[in-house]
């Protein structure tokens, strides 16, 4: 009677256990990459500095500083776009590096084959 499912001989064959462990290698770095982004901080301005937002690693604005100029009780949707437009600009930077590290890792696979990467 044949025997279903498996490799002949029971084993996993030499090339996909490397495979296995290169993916588990793989999988170790970027949790590893992922937490020290995590902990990092990204920073933009608009209004030629006049709003500063600070963005962490898991994507939540630390702080946001305003110039006294730019308070202006007659212009809230100014200082509205500057806020919104400067948050925008450390969020991408953050996605960017972000992206470039996990694709130094994963040699640019994405998610190619259904893995967790």
């Amino acid at each position: 009677m044949a025997r279903r499912g498996g490799f002949p001989g029971g084993g996993i064959p030499g090339n996909m256990n490397n495979l296995m462990k290169q993916a588990q290698r793989m999988q170790k770095q970027m949790e590893e990459k992922t937490k020290e982004l995590e902990e990092k901080e990204w920073e933009a301005s608009a209004g030629g500095g006049a709003v500063t937002v600070k963005v962490s690693g898991k994507k939540e604005i630390v702080s946001v500083k305003l110039s006294e100029e730019v308070v202006d009780p007659d212009d809230i949707e100014m200082l509205e776009d500057l806020i919104v437009a400067a948050s925008n600009e450390a969020l991408r930077k953050m996605e960017e590096e972000s992206s470039e590290v996990m694709s130094q890792i994963t040699g640019g696979l994405g998610g190619l084959g259904g893995f967790p990467f």
